[in-house]
């Protein structure tokens, strides 16, 4: 019988019903190709970071870099999802070990031939409780679900790492265009509306300058992100900022909020070559 990790989340961080759950993350992402429309260049990511807070909160920055996916969601058939943890500690980057990731959208297989390349890597543990309660990965599979045609998983959950071993896991995983690397994490946490956006300007700066050094309290997803950092710099990958805010900017109180960012990395040559057809579509 086949293990399923089933929704923990779903009704909490967004909706347990699958069509209002449906027409939300539409919505959501109708608004956002809305602002990707508007970006001078066109986008064509082979990797993306996004928030993972509840969708009233940070759905449309999320929903701005997966509707960038829009010119090759025929052609992803892997993604590689790398979120932190936030309940259960966990040494390295932890597989789920199960053979399916549920939703009310419908099950996601795991890509098990991908998980074969990594699982002796020393770095990458096996743990289901670090799966279980974690939001910062399930929350992203509606949207993928959503925008994608037919994909295969390999969720991480990634406790106390280096971001050089998460840059080793995801060289191999690398792959060509049918693989993209999905990176979870929102900014800073719990500062004034003001203070939120000068420190998570300054994050996104170092982020465009593939700077690798960023600490947990201008990322939850630091470790995560530095790693995708590294592996960028060496495959030669362009970082385009799409969206940024915060709680403050959407639902939530102006004096305390979490920041927000959607950020795309593609390869300069390949978006040189592709032309604008992506906005004839």
């Amino acid at each position: 019988m086949k293990q399923v990790r089933q929704p923990a989340v779903a009704g909490a961080f967004y909706p347990a019903q699958k069509q209002i759950l449906a027409d939300d993350v539409n919505v959501l992402l109708s608004s956002g190709l809305s602002l990707v429309q508007r970006l001078s260049t066109p986008v064509f990511p082979k990797a993306i970071i996004v928030p993972h807070a509840g969708y009233i909160y940070s759905g449309l920055t999320a929903a701005t870099a997966y509707a960038s996916l829009q010119a090759v969601r025929d052609t992803i058939k892997r993604v590689v999802l790398l979120g932190p943890v936030h309940r259960v500690p966990v040494s390295g980057l932890a597989l789920p070990g199960t053979d399916i990731f549920a939703t009310p959208l419908g099950e996601i297989e795991i890509d098990q031939q991908a998980v074969d390349l990594i699982r002796n890597m020393p770095q990458v543990v096996e743990s289901a409780a670090a799966h279980a309660q974690e939001h910062s990965l399930e929350v992203q599979l509606p949207f993928l679900q959503t925008v994608l045609n037919d994909f295969k998983l390999v969720p991480l959950a990634v406790g106390n790492a280096t971001p050089q071993q998460v840059a080793e896991v995801l060289d191999v995983l690398w792959g060509g265009p049918e693989t993209l690397i999905v990176i979870s994490s929102d900014l800073s946490h719990f500062l004034s509306y003001r203070d939120a956006q000068q420190v998570d300007a300054g994050t996104v700066h170092e982020i465009l300058n593939l700077d690798a050094s960023l600490n947990h309290q201008q990322a939850c997803g630091g470790t995560p992100v530095n790693g995708l950092l590294i592996a960028a710099k060496q495959h030669h990958l362009q970082p385009q900022l799409l969206d940024i805010r915060n709680s403050g900017d959407t639902a939530g109180d102006k004096g305390r909020v979490v920041g927000y960012a959607a950020i795309a990395f593609s390869n300069a040559a390949e978006a040189k070559q592709a032309g604008t057809e992506y906005y004839d579509d």
